[in-house]
């Protein structure tokens, strides 16, 4: 059964709303990349390698300053296994969805990934082996961020029932729908995470 924006409503709308987890919800970047290890991860991204983590432990050094100072903004993000996937969690992060980082990790394979800050700017992004296959930027008035994509949009967009008032979900069910990959609150929770800190100007 195909995913939609109503199987990840538990991510906004359930269990996770004035808890701990409130920062992760509010401002994350989640990657999906086949076959990667977590190694692989860290080498692409030219990160320094830091001690696993749990998810609140993880959320906690991501709002921080941690890995930042020493060379302006840094990303710092978290990495676990998923099958034939690397998954990338990062809290108040967005390396993810930068072409360039994005496009080091998808050589070779598939990039997936999501976007949300705390203004509420969002970001979609798939990458076929450094290739731009679909970018989204839906917080923006700018009818070219849709445009330019219409028809790979629309066809995704219609299997996952996509909605725009709740795009964070439908992010999910996209990424779920091209990767087959469910992020489900047992693994973000039960996970232990490979933790890194990759340079901006990598």
């Amino acid at each position: 059964m195909i995913a939609t924006a109503a199987d990840y409503a538990w991510f906004t709308f359930g269990r996770f709303i004035y808890d701990e987890y409130t920062d992760l919800r509010e401002a994350y970047c989640f990657t999906l990349v086949r076959g990667l290890t977590p190694e692989q991860v860290l080498t692409r991204t030219g990160a320094e390698s830091l001690p696993p983590m749990g998810l609140k432990e993880l959320i906690g050094a991501g709002v921080s300053d941690l890995g930042r100072p020493r060379s302006g903004y840094s990303h710092f993000f978290g990495i676990v296994p998923v099958d034939d996937w690397a998954f990338i969690v990062e809290p108040n992060g967005f390396m993810g969805v930068q072409p360039g980082m994005a496009g080091r990790l998808s050589a070779g394979t598939r990039l997936v990934s999501h976007y949300l800050n705390v203004n509420g700017q969002e970001d979609f992004l798939w990458m076929e082996d450094g290739q731009e296959r679909l970018a989204l930027e839906p917080s923006f008035s700018d009818i070219d961020s849709f445009t330019k994509w219409e028809e790979e949009f629309a066809e995704i967009a219609r299997h996952v029932e996509f909605d725009a008032a709740h795009s964070s979900e439908s992010f999910l069910a996209m990424a779920e729908y091209l990767t087959g990959v469910k992020v489900t609150p047992e693994l973000l929770e039960q996970s232990t995470y490979q933790c890194g800190v990759a340079p901006s100007s990598q």
